[in-house]
């Protein structure tokens, strides 16, 4: 029988000067939160081992697996008996860079890996100016996996800007939608939880941010507040109430309720 509930915990981690500081940071972190705190499941911001920047994205690229963050997040979901979705850091592979995700299992297995779908292209003069395209690839494929029997998939930041993109989670039976995330402070305090907040209303399942903590000497400064955080290093555990799934789709059916005989949402990949 499944459990009723599931013991999450997001980190909003502190922003370190070099991979083997921000690596030893999160262990701490990650430790805790399971072993002071019983999470089950534990989830890391975007770019946690590097600075989010074009600059820095070729240079602090590693394989996934096998890199360096990818054995210690390994090495530590095992020794932790947890589930640990690692955040992003930036990925190459065959000569590209991704911004990648990568999710390990109780027993240190690889579970799989999910790249950044939708680039973070913006420009508001004088405010943010951004473009991941012209250093990162996108991504091609979804990414879903099941903890004690609830339906996980994993989006990044700029991806939840688009409904379709949540839309097809849904159709692939996701009730929980993680989106790591590195929103800038201009958008972030419109948009941050508004845009969480629909898609979870959209297609009835659980989402949750997890964003780095802000630090503004950085020339990106991230908006922080992760779900229900805000802007400093924290950890945030929630008990996720899986009752709460069923009880929401069978009161508000929307789900069975689309005229697939007029509109229609094609995955293709």
């Amino acid at each position: 029988m499944a459990p009723s509930k599931l013991k999450i915990a997001l980190l909003q981690l502190d922003s370190f000067p070099t991979k083997q500081a921000a690596i030893a940071n999160a262990f701490t972190q990650i430790r805790s939160a399971a072993k002071d705190n019983g999470a089950k499941l534990v989830i890391l911001p975007e770019c946690w081992n590097s600075t989010y920047s074009a600059d820095e994205f070729g240079r602090a690229a590693e394989r996934i697996p096998g890199g360096e963050t990818s054995v210690a997040l390994a090495n530590t979901a095992k020794e932790l008996g947890i589930w640990l979705v690692g955040g992003t850091y930036p990925e190459v592979d065959a000569g590209k860079v991704h911004n990648t995700c990568a999710v390990f299992g109780p027993q240190g297995e690889f579970v799989g890996k999910y790249r950044k779908m939708h680039l973070f292209d913006m420009d508001i003069p004088g405010i943010c100016t951004f473009s991941e395209s012209s250093v990162l690839t996108p991504g091609q494929e979804f990414l879903t996996f099941s903890v004690e029997g609830l339906n996980v998939g994993i989006g990044i930041c700029y991806d939840q800007r688009f409904p379709e993109f949540a839309a097809i989670h849904r159709q692939l039976g996701t009730d929980f939608l993680i989106f790591p995330s590195a929103f800038d402070t201009y958008t972030g305090p419109m948009h941050f939880e508004l845009i969480a907040r629909a898609r979870a209303l959209d297609n009835s399942m659980f989402v949750a941010l997890c964003a780095p903590a802000r630090d503004t000497s950085k020339d990106y400064v991230a908006y922080g507040y992760s779900t229900l955080a805000g802007e400093h290093p924290e950890m945030l555990v929630v008990d996720l109430d899986l009752t709460l799934l069923e009880d929401i789709k069978k009161k508000i059916p929307v789900l069975k309720q689309k005229r697939n005989d007029v509109y229609e949402l094609v995955r293709k990949k």
